[in-house]
């Protein structure tokens, strides 16, 4: 990776003088002691709004010879160039804000890094709204030194002067396991600590939005089998403590679509039975407790795997979803024999301030027709004292807000057997 030269670097290879400047020594020899080069691990989370890369750690083994008091939130600049892997495009360059700078425990450095909602630069995916994909970007990160690591012992700066990237992490993604049906579908798993009851853990099924499947079209090749952790927490939302202890440890299976779930719904149903059952007979699943949930495509597509698979999920909680025309004239549909046939326990979410599917001709509708269905329908997406697109209410399931009867949603849907 490369170090750039710029009027934002005293510290930079060969730049003796600078080092020696800043430190007040006589002489460059006396002032540098040690020049050395740094693995930077860019560290990422996904948000509300999609993931971004919250931190970077530099790890070198000149670090063990710092004073650690000499470290500040000055240290280091951050400047990052992202690429698309489809176009080769820049999507964006620019400094990252670095809010502060810490030690680890073993002598590595991290970089704290502004992000959230509203910050730019931080992004790991772009969305190419012109075939309706996310993709995972390509990011180089530019690490500068711009100011003295103190030495211990005899004095003098340690400089690092050259800087490799390592891969992307993200403790949540990377805890779901990588797999590939017989059929050729991809999917993510979480596996939980603790299996279960006797019978086995629970399997909750994620499916994702239209965002989130491969890019196979105008000589694309892209499935990546990652966007449909990256994009949003609605799978990570079941895999973190407070879910796994409401379900007693469960599984979560993350399949990705080729394409969109709506595009084919009588195609990709029997390749996500095939991943369930692939996993089931892998795995110590409790058959009884299997659910499904998804949004936007994937809402249509929780609907459509009950309509084609009665009997196999515990609950159903369609997010966002679409149900087609009426008249069927779409790429996608669930009838009103469908749906008015449906037992499995159904939970219903919606922002009525939705752009994208309409709450009223989608979810209202359904629910008016599944008998028994719990519905949730907000005015707005509202998380946090931030106010989202309308149509990202699977930001409510993946942070366990929607409650009736006293109940949560993970609750009724832990405590919920086939």
């Amino acid at each position: 990776m490369r170090t750039p030269i710029s009027r934002r670097t005293v510290l930079v290879s060969g730049a003796t003088i600078g080092a020696s400047a800043l430190l007040g020594a006589p002489t460059a020899s006396a002032a540098v002691r040690e020049r050395g080069d740094a693995l930077v691990t860019p560290i990422a989370e996904v948000l509300d709004g999609g993931e971004q890369v919250t931190s970077l750690v530099l790890s070198s083994q000149s670090l063990s010879r710092v004073e650690r008091s000499s470290l500040t939130g000055s240290t280091f600049a951050v400047h990052v160039t992202a690429i698309n892997p489809l176009t080769r495009e820049v999507a964006y360059e620019q400094d990252r804000l670095v809010t502060g700078a810490r030690w680890t425990g073993s002598g590595e450095i991290i970089l704290e890094l502004e992000h959230g909602w509203g910050v730019d630069g931080g992004g790991t995916l772009q969305y190419m709204g012109g075939y309706g994909r996310n993709v995972v970007l390509d990011l180089d990160y530019a690490i500068t030194q711009v100011e003295p690591l103190r030495g211990r012992g005899a004095g003098g700066a340690v400089v690092l002067d050259s800087f490799r990237q390592g891969r992307l992490s993200d403790p949540e993604v990377d805890a779901f396991t990588h797999h590939v049906t017989a059929s050729g579908l991809n999917f993510r798993l979480f596996s939980p600590a603790h299996q279960g009851s006797r019978d086995g853990a629970a399997l909750v099924v994620w499916l994702h939005g239209g965002g989130e499947g491969g890019l196979r079209t105008d000589g694309y090749d892209y499935y990546d089998n990652e966007t449909q952790l990256r994009a949003n927490r609605g799978a990570l939302g079941f895999a973190t403590p407070e879910a796994q202890d409401l379900f007693g440890g469960a599984y979560v299976l993350a399949p990705q679509a080729t394409s969109a779930w709506m595009l084919d719904g009588d195609g990709f149903a029997p390749l996500i039975l095939e991943a369930i059952m692939e996993v089931a007979a892998a795995h110590r699943i409790d058959t009884g407790r299997i659910h499904v949930v998804g949004c936007s495509n994937g809402g249509y597509m929780s609907l459509k795997m009950v309509a084609e698979y009665s009997e196999m999920f515990a609950s159903s909680v369609p997010i966002c979803c679409g149900i087609g025309a009426r008249d069927g004239s779409g790429s996608f549909f669930i009838s009103d024999d469908e749906l008015t046939a449906m037992e499995t326990p159904t939970w219903l979410v919606h922002s009525a301030d939705d752009a994208t599917l309409d709450a009223e001709d989608n979810t209202v509708y359904a629910h008016e027709r599944i008998d028994g269905s719990i519905m949730s329908l907000y005015d707005t997406v509202t998380w946090d004292g931030i106010t989202y697109p309308g149509h990202w209410s699977w930001i409510y399931v993946a942070r366990n807000d929607p409650h009736h009867r006293g109940r949560s949603i993970w609750e009724w849907m832990a405590t919920t057997k086939r």
